[in-house]
């Protein structure tokens, strides 16, 4: 029997599950990605002057048996380390924490740099488009964020109104570079409803540069909303006072500052299953907005949609 080819849009956690799940029982899938390579919302800025910052997802952490088969499989290869922070013992990527993702896409066909801005069906089979038409697939899986997806498909799609009651959060961040002489006073801090819900010594997880001191501060839901369309240099002259005072330092210390809007971070109202997919079967939504604000959820979406499609095709 003739294994349907399968065409994936995003390369994070979701859909490189779901791409090692169909590689490991044969399939060929394809993975398209809008950046420069896999990893989504666990990512990873490097500065020219050798700095670098997990500037999305912060951690990760593990409670069912799959994912905890994963994690301890990364562990082993070295992708994966403990961190001690929030006062427990936590997992991140090393020595970044999109190497998780890059780890696991290893063997897989990852086409970067490709944003698929269109989708077709004709005779029963699907069609991407990005600045020009791209290959026809049996099977396609969408995992970037729901409404990215609705924008995708438009929001009269039978698809787009099953997830139309996903709702997901802004998140401003802004990182900062000190000389190690700097205030340290915690590794880890979080406030849900401070204007800076989280800071991390970002330089404090194993394998970082230690040449300089590196923060990450990202703000609450609400305070990213309220200021979701700033520049990023406004983003800077808010955040970075904030940032200050509670490390206790002075804002002229820093020897680099940056922002970044994640337009789409945290998810605030779950599908409630793991994924949706048409009544033939050939286009999947997924993602970690299907079942929490997890990486883990990411994981357990897009392993959920291969098994699907491997028993719908008897493999």
């Amino acid at each position: 029997m003739t294994k349907p080819s399968v065409a994936i849009v995003g390369a994070g956690m979701a859909g490189i599950a779901c791409g090692c799940a169909l590689k490991e029982a044969g399939y060929a899938p394809v993975i398209f990605e809008k950046s420069r390579g896999a990893g989504g919302r666990m990512a990873t800025r490097r500065t020219a002057d050798d700095l670098q910052f997990d500037h999305g997802a912060q951690y990760l952490t593990a409670r069912s048996d799959g994912f905890k088969r994963f994690i301890r499989k990364a562990v082993s290869t070295g992708s994966v380390v403990n961190w001690q922070a929030a006062n427990k013992s936590i997992f991140v990527g090393n020595p970044t924490m999109n190497a998780i993702v890059k780890a696991a896409a290893e063997g897989l066909e990852v086409r970067a740099n490709e944003k698929i801005e269109m989708l077709n069906t004709i005779d029963g089979q699907w069609t991407l488009s990005s600045e020009n038409p791209l290959d026809t697939f049996d099977v396609g899986v969408l995992t970037m964020p729901a409404p990215q997806i609705i924008e995708l498909l438009g929001e009269q799609h039978s698809l787009s109104r099953e997830i139309a009651d996903v709702c997901m959060a802004p998140c401003l961040t802004v990182l900062a570079a000190f000389p190690p002489h700097q205030p340290v006073p915690f590794v880890s801090r979080r406030i849900p409803n401070d204007p800076l819900a989280w800071i991390a010594q970002d330089s404090s997880k194993p394998g970082r540069p230690r040449s300089k001191t590196c923060w990450v501060a990202q703000a609450s839901p609400d305070w990213s909303a309220e200021h979701l369309e700033c520049r990023p240099e406004e983003i800077v002259s808010l955040m970075l006072p904030m940032l200050c005072e509670a490390l206790g330092t002075d804002p002229e210390m820093a020897t680099h500052v940056s922002a970044h809007r994640w337009r789409y971070a945290l998810v605030t109202a779950p599908l409630g299953r793991p994924f949706v997919c048409d009544d033939s079967a050939s286009l999947y939504l997924g993602g970690d907005w299907t079942l929490g604000a997890r990486v883990e959820a990411a994981w357990q979406s897009g392993s959920a949609i291969a098994a699907d499609i491997l028993a719908r095709n008897g493999t």
